[in-house]
This record gives C-alpha cells, sequence and structure tokens, in this order.
C-alpha cells in the first residue's frame, strides 16, 4: 500500500508511551493496523484474527506471529518520530527505523517477546508457518522436548535466526552447513542463549526468563534438527 492508501484507510494518529528500545516514553504517528490490514488483505477483521502473518523488515529480521496477536488494538504503524523528525537511532546498531516501525500503544503491550516492534518494516504477509518454512519443524514423532524446543525455537529465535536456511537473516543459520550443536557445548550454548553478551558484544539479547528446561530442550530441538539438514538457496528477501 502506498502512504496515501494507508492515510485514507487509518488516518494519522498520535501514539505515545512507554518504548521498550528506547526506554523512555515516546511520540509516534501512525497508522492504526487494523485498518490498514482490512484494507490491504480486503478481508473482514475476524478472518484476519484466525489467520497467521510473518512481517518483515529491510535487515533481514522476520517475525511470525498469530493474527489474534497481532490484531490486538493497540498496534499501529508509525510513519514519524515526532520527538525527532529525522528518526532517532534504535537498537545497539543505531539503525534508522523508517520507513515504518511497528508499535503498541497500551501499557501492557510493552513485553517484546509478545509483542514484537519491527522497525525499517517492509512487508506484512498472510501465509501458514509450514509454508514459509516448510523445513524448520522435526518429525511429527519428535520427542516431548523436542517439540518443546521447536515451540520455544518458533516464538523467540526465528525472528533472527534460520534452520536449514528458513527464518530471519539478523542472525546465523543454526543447522547448516553445520548444526550449533555439533561445534558448540550444550552448556555454551544454553549459557551463550541465556546471556549473550558475557561471550560478546552484539545484537543478540538476553534470554533470563528461560529456565532450565527451556534451555535443555532447546538444546534437544537442534540436536535433532542436526539429522535433518535441507541446505538449499536462500529466497530472496
Amino acid at each position: 500500500m502506498t502512504r496515501t492508501a494507508m492515510m485514507e484507510a487509518a488516518g494519522a494518529t498520535d501514539v505515545e508511551g512507554f518504548d521498550p528500545y528506547y526506554l523512555r516514553k515516546k511520540h509516534f504517528r501512525g497508522y492504526e493496523l487494523g485498518k490498514v490490514l482490512v484494507k490491504a488483505m480486503n478481508l473482514p477483521l475476524d478472518s484476519l484474527r484466525r489467520s497467521y502473518f510473518v512481517m518483515r523488515a529491510k535487515d533481514g529480521y522476520e517475525v511470525p506471529i498469530s493474527g489474534e496477536r497481532l490484531l490486538e488494538p493497540g498496534a499501529y504503524i508509525a510513519f514519524e518520530d515526532v520527538d525527532a523528525p529525522a528518526w532517532e537511532p534504535i537498537g545497539s546498531q543505531r539503525a534508522n527505523p523508517a520507513p515504518f516501525y511497528l508499535v503498541w500503544k497500551e501499557p501492557h503491550q510493552g513485553n517484546l517477546e509478545m509483542y514484537p516492534r519491527p522497525w525499517q518494516l517492509a512487508a506484512i504477509e498472510i501465509t501458514a508457518f509450514e509454508k514459509v518454512y516448510p523445513h524448520v519443524a522435526p518429525p511429527k514423532d519428535a520427542s516431548v522436548p523436542v517439540a518443546r524446543g521447536f515451540a520455544l525455537f518458533k516464538d523467540t529465535c526465528i525472528r533472527c535466526h534460520a534452520i536449514n536456511r528458513e527464518g530471519g537473516r539478523v542472525g546465523p543459520d543454526l543447522n547448516v552447513p553445520k548444526s550449533i550443536s555439533e561445534y558448540r557445548e550444550a552448556e555454551q550454548i544454553k549459557a551463550y542463549v541465556r546471556n549473550p553478551l558475557t561471550f560478546r558484544y552484539g545484537n543478540m539479547p538476553a534470554h533470563l526468563h528461560l529456565s532450565d528446561a527451556d534451555l535443555d530442550a532447546l538444546v534437544s530441538y537442534f540436536k535433532e534438527m542436526s539429522q535433518h539438514k535441507h541446505d538449499s538457496p536462500p529466497k530472496s528477501p
């Protein structure tokens, strides 16, 4: 959609609230996401809530998300930083969030795991997880820990990392050509996922909320997927 079409569909709204990336209150101008998607997809809101989406950013970050979550009231496509008209740099790499930055207005929507905020937003697609990521899931008869690890990877890791070249491209692929479980000890993998800044400075956030059982499950998933490699040319962004 063009900016003009988004304006016609949703109008422009002032969006103010605490931003977990900037760590303070921010003021943006944006389009209400639900109204934009209803117009863009030509589907009623109830149908969109039953759909599955992938949000893609220009830098390779991609977020799979349910329509039920994405279409919660409070989501806006910010097109202007009122506090800094040229956009205040964001993240550890001081990136420019333009042209669009997904923000959430309500006070309870500050959790980045549950309410992701991709900047440099380029596309929002209706899809099925299995269609976009056909080689990420373990076998259907996988053990309970492996299935749990897959669920964690799907909810937390796939935004930045790929398995079998399917997923985000901000971080490295974790399965091809070599699985991370083939060149890193399990304890090191778990320690790195929990707090990567104790190893090196970079973009990867800490995951202090993950339990020991969660980390064990992730390692089980990585080990299982090392037996199911699929190395094909990556899709064009």
